[in-house]
């Protein structure tokens, strides 16, 4: 029987030829550049969205904008967020290799503060600038329901005036997504009407990565993805942390981006980042931990055990 042939995300042996006469053939990877917070411990920032990248075959080449002991859910912690000009001179280093052209797509979360904003808005537009086909996926990181705004003053205004007309892709939770379009959102209506209200100002597709809404059943959270192709929602059951961790919003925007990537088609890639998201919830439940499990879910996120519907609403 010949030998099956051996895949490792970036090349595949040929199983015609014999052992002595194998050949490596390089397939296409994406590639992403993911500019975000990191923390020695814990998962958030680029340590909940390099992980998932990289676990689903995306070269990811991660900017830290703070480096931080751990996440500032917890109260306490040390570190610092990084200049603008420190990121901007990391981002020259990465340009004079000469990768920019190769970049899929550029992927932006917590920004620390404006100045990082503008340089990572730049970088977004030079990298675009090298790569017509490249799209900017932004995680507007600046608040959450019941906990308000956490970001320095000045932020928010920042990146709704700024980084929404830069972007492609938008992954607001429901906070962000009422901030930014200056709706309230308490039904699907609502929803539906805040996502074709910030893709006016600029990203052409969006996804909520969290909603809750009165009409909809309590026990489950939403995604909500909408586009000019069409809007989907999908469901999957709520499960209950204390306290809740944090991150989740980092590894959906990771997730949904990776598959977004694969084939461009949003429904598709709004049900396997819920199935993968679930997944990863699952395991952190599990083994009761405030941090996301992403190492013990891995191979659940990849090929999750549960698969979810969106529903097309338009």
């Amino acid at each position: 029987m010949a030998a099956m042939p051996r895949a490792s995300g970036i090349a595949m042996e040929s199983a015609a030829l014999r052992p002595a006469e194998r050949r490596i053939v390089f397939t296409p990877m994406k590639t992403v550049l993911t500019i975000q917070s990191h923390v020695a411990y814990g998962y958030v920032g680029n340590r909940a969205a390099v992980f998932p990248l990289q676990r689903l075959g995306i070269d990811a080449t991660a900017v830290n904008t703070v480096q931080f002991s751990n996440h500032t859910g917890y109260g306490a912690w040390t570190g610092q967020v990084f200049t603008a000009e420190h990121i901007a001179d990391i981002v020259d280093g990465i340009a004079a290799r000469g990768v920019l052209p190769a970049q899929d797509a550029v992927l932006s979360g917590y920004m620390g503060a404006v100045e990082l904003g503008q340089v990572i808005v730049e970088t977004a537009a030079r990298v675009k600038a090298a790569n017509p086909k490249a799209v900017y996926c932004c995680d507007p990181v600046m608040g959450d329901v019941g906990r308000g705004f956490f970001v320095r003053p000045g932020l928010p205004e920042f990146i709704r005036d700024h980084a929404v007309p830069a972007a492609d892709l938008m992954t607001p939770n429901q906070f962000e997504l009422e901030y930014l379009t200056d709706r309230k959102v308490e039904t699907l209506d609502d929803a539906l009407a805040a996502t074709a209200a910030l893709r006016a100002r600029g990203p052409r597709l969006v996804l909520v990565t969290s909603l809750t809404r009165s009409e909809a059943d309590p026990d489950s959270i939403e995604m909500l993805v909408d586009g000019t192709d069409g809007a989907w929602l999908v469901s999957t059951p709520r499960l209950t942390f204390d306290p809740p961790p944090n991150g989740s919003g980092d590894a959906v925007a990771a997730l949904f981006l990776a598959h977004y990537l694969a084939a461009f088609d949003p429904a598709d890639a709004l049900e396997k980042a819920a199935a993968a998201i679930f997944a990863i919830f699952e395991t952190t439940k599990r083994l009761g931990t405030r941090e996301l499990q992403l190492i013990a879910a891995q191979d659940d996120f990849v090929d999750p055990p549960r698969r979810f519907t969106a529903n097309r609403l338009r």
